[in-house]
């Protein structure tokens, strides 16, 4: 019986590296990595990946939804941020409604992923929700 292989290969692309100083720097990269057309439209859920020094290795897209929501698989979100070799991670979705209160969902979501990343030795930066205009960090709220 033969088994499945699993090769692990990794090749960074050349780009001139952002450095994630504060929530601004995360929600401006983000945002000019974002759609803007659709930003307003349907819910998106990413993860920027983070070297040791902060730098962003790359943006991932993990899910798109409808208006009020989008579906996240914790286990693709962590084998992305493993396959990149990420040390750190800051997660973030949109609010179509432009409302950037969370809500027990988002909360929820974040322990989930915080409880997984502790696990694994991952540092998860901040958790975003972003608008067009405005975001709301968790980090920089304390949640």
């Amino acid at each position: 019986m033969k088994a499945a292989e699993i090769q692990l290969k990794y090749n960074p692309k050349k780009i001139d590296k952002v450095k994630i100083s504060c929530s601004n720097v995360a929600f401006t990269t983000l945002r000019n990595n974002w759609n803007c057309d659709t930003i307003e439209l349907y819910e998106e859920f990413k993860v920027m990946l983070l070297n040791n020094s902060n730098e962003v290795l790359g943006i991932c897209n993990l899910s798109k939804g409808g208006i009020t929501q989008t579906m996240v698989d914790i286990r693709l979100l962590f084998a992305t941020a493993l396959k990149a070799n990420a040390v750190g991670i800051i997660t973030v979705h949109n609010h179509p409604s432009g409302k950037l209160t969370p809500s027990s969902s988002d909360r929820q979501l974040y322990k989930k992923i915080k409880n997984a990343a502790d696990f694994l030795d991952i540092t998860v930066l901040d958790n975003l929700i972003i608008t067009k205009e405005a975001y709301y960090s968790f980090a920089d709220e304390n949640e």
